[in-house]
């Protein structure tokens, strides 16, 4: 992975959707569980991410990285959480996708340091994410950024 200082990072407008809708996708293209139906992901995905941007809800922030032609390159999508054991509030990734053609250049870690200086600049103490177990590129990435495992979630279809 580059570090390409050219590339910029702004908040999303609704000027985005098109592009943000059309990288939802890749959230899947990892295979996730045979339990997953991947058509009810990705609508759910859509109908949560679109919310954010249209009604920008408090403790919700989208941001794009550009590079230096302003084509987009990927986003990032955080919320507001709260710890199940503790109850602080945090700031939660919701999504981190970047488009295929633009892997290797260094988006992923610039969008998740913009997530970080989000967090800290409301206060919160963590910020948290969600993966699935075979996604391992992504799992390679958050561990290179500092990332650490917490809880781990098991499965059993019935």
């Amino acid at each position: 992975m580059t570090n390409d200082p050219s590339l910029q990072i702004r908040l999303a407008t609704i000027e985005d959707e098109d592009f943000i809708v059309s990288l939802i996708p890749r959230l899947t293209e990892f295979g996730p569980p045979p339990w997953r139906y991947v058509p009810d992901m990705t609508e759910y995905d859509i109908l949560i991410i679109l919310k954010s941007l249209h009604e920008q809800p408090e403790g919700t922030v989208i941001f794009i990285a550009e590079d230096e032609n302003q084509a987009p390159l990927g986003f990032i999508h955080l919320f507001l959480g709260s710890d199940y054991y503790y109850k602080e509030k945090h700031a939660n990734i919701s999504d981190l996708i970047i488009a295929k053609d633009a892997e290797g250049r260094g988006a992923g870690q610039k969008l998740l340091q913009k997530g970080e200086e989000w967090a800290r600049s409301h206060g919160f103490h963590w910020i948290t994410l969600s993966v699935f177990a075979q996604n391992q590129r992504a799992r390679d990435l958050y561990q290179r950024m500092g990332y650490g495992e917490d809880i781990m979630k098991y499965v059993k279809e019935l």
